[in-house]
């Protein structure tokens, strides 16, 4: 026997030839280049689907023996051997001469069991694979999720720490307004949770079983999808087999959403760069983090940013594979070959991105001492002055911003120096009457402090607001965290309910 064969059983021996059902509609052996490109492919991007596969069999095979279309010895006979397969992972080797993996398996079954060809009732190889890719993705995403609640602590750490750490903000990198570091962090934070609720919704997209369409009409073999779905964890049966199988929108979907997740990462990321740099100085990477120059020994490159941005482009760009290879008439097996390994890749990836993320998050220092240095630049207080002028003098907003403006050119843009003299004398220019101003409020305009204290509107950089903020925030991650768990339970529990009813089978 040669090593492209297997051990002879009751139906003789199995070859490659056997399970491509080569000698019925196909009667010549696939090309050498076929396997060599097409099937090996294909089967490297099922590669993610070893584990979830044996779920989708092992429901089928007790469904089937449950409505009586599998005679129960044969049943029991397949159940083992389906559970030896699962157990004998480390030895299943998947070879592309085989075809894909529903189809390796099939190879291996064979071998073990007289009874592997009951395996095929009713269904297609699309449909199991199909079905297969939907658990696996239902799983990532919960995994996903809880990278994302665990960065979202790290943020609200983050942003109570440094709730009175001020620095400037900016517009255009230029100086703006003054604020504090605590909050300009936990403007992530809304992000994050935004992407859950996507997050969510994909799940919910993503957890409709199509096992049971029998390839895109239903079959005549009697089977219950809801006992089905049930089985397999999921909470919905999708409604139309035909979408059942070639649903395009969800998975495209989902691959939006993770360009989404790294997108929002990456603009945090690239805000980071910048405070990073000699120039600015504002933040302090572990060097945990770093990477030192070849060249320039006084360079400490933050290459674990530059990786995330990196990873975020490569998000946007698995996105439009994903969307492009989607967009073909249904039915079309091709826009499934391929996205079958992408988006499991893409998840891992996105959220080992998170993690990794989380982690420079959590060691990264924050340079008071230079936030400090940086928000004494008068100008960033320009808006206050004018907002002040408006509030206690009643001067109509365009016209305090002109006159700000005015002082900052006569200034050269040190409006520290001001004095209620000069600002009159401005006012007066302008024909703008203004009563007398008191030098002491006009002080504390330029004190950062007092600026970040009087900001306290919703979702402003004043402690209140913050606090506020960051309580509402906790609560929802602790919403979030209930939905993963009970997500889970019930995942778990189609598992315990399936060995149940296969010991039953069994016994």
């Amino acid at each position: 026997m040669t090593k492209d064969s297997f051990f002879d059983n009751d139906f003789g021996p199995v070859t490659d030839e056997s399970v491509l059902e080569v000698g019925g509609r196909i009667v010549s052996s696939p090309s050498e280049l076929m396997i060599e490109t097409a099937f090996k492919d294909e089967l490297v991007n099922q590669s993610h689907l070893i584990e979830t596969i044996h779920q989708v069999d092992l429901s089928h095979t007790v469904l089937m023996i449950e409505s009586g279309i599998i005679p129960k010895k044969q049943g029991q006979s397949l159940i083992k051997a389906l559970i030896q397969l699962n157990e004998s992972q480390g030895t299943f080797k998947p070879d592309p001469k085989r075809g894909d993996l529903y189809t390796n398996r099939e190879a291996w079954l064979k071998k073990a069991t007289a009874s592997a060809g009951w395996l095929g009732c009713g269904r297609a190889r699309r449909e199991v694979i199909t079905t297969a890719f939907l658990i696996k993705v239902r799983k990532q995403l919960l995994i996903l999720s809880q990278a994302q609640l665990m960065t979202l602590n790290t943020v609200i750490k983050s942003s109570e720490h440094y709730m009175q750490a001020v620095m400037p903000d900016y517009t255009y990198l230029q100086s703006a307004q003054p604020t504090t570091f605590g909050h300009f962090l936990l403007s992530l934070a809304s992000g994050l949770l935004r992407d859950m609720d996507r997050i969510e919704l994909a799940y919910e997209h993503i957890d409709q079983c199509p096992a049971g369409c029998g390839s895109t009409n239903g079959t005549t073999i009697p089977q219950d999808r809801f006992k089905l779905a049930e089985l397999m964890g999921f909470s919905q049966v999708n409604p139309h087999c035909r979408d059942a199988m070639w649903t395009a929108d969800v998975i495209n979907f989902t691959g939006s959403i993770l360009s989404s997740v790294m997108i929002n990462i990456s603009r945090l990321v690239e805000d980071l760069i910048i405070l990073h740099s000699q120039e600015f100085g504002l933040i302090k990477l572990s060097d945990r983090h770093c990477r030192a120059s070849k060249i320039m020994p006084n360079k400490k490159n933050p290459y674990a940013l530059t990786y995330l941005r990196g990873l975020a482009n490569n998000m946007i760009g698995n996105t439009v594979s994903l969307m492009a290879l989607s967009r073909t008439p249904s039915g079309q097996p091709d826009n499934r070959l391929t996205v079958y390994g992408l988006l499991p890749e893409s998840l891992d990836k996105v959220t080992q991105g998170i993690l990794f993320f989380n982690e420079i998050m959590s060691e990264m220092t924050f340079q008071t001492n230079q936030g400090r240095k940086l928000a004494k630049q008068s100008q960033i207080y320009a808006t206050d002055l004018a907002e002040w002028l408006t509030q206690e003098y009643g001067v109509q907003y365009r016209e305090a911003h002109l006159l700000v403006a005015k002082l900052i050119q006569d200034q050269s843009g040190h409006l520290d120096k001001l004095s209620v003299k000069q600002i009159q004398q401005k006012a007066s220019e302008l024909n703008l009457k203004i009563s007398e101003i008191r030098q002491s409020e006009l002080d504390q305009i330029f004190n950062s402090n007092h600026s970040i204290s009087q900001k306290n509107s919703f979702g402003s950089c004043g402690s209140d607001s913050m606090n506020c903020r960051i309580k509402t925030v906790k609560k929802e991650i602790v919403l979030w965290e209930n939905w993963i768990q009970g997500k889970q339970e019930k995942i778990e529990k189609s598992h315990l309910r399936l060995d149940e009813k296969v010991q039953s089978i069994l016994r």
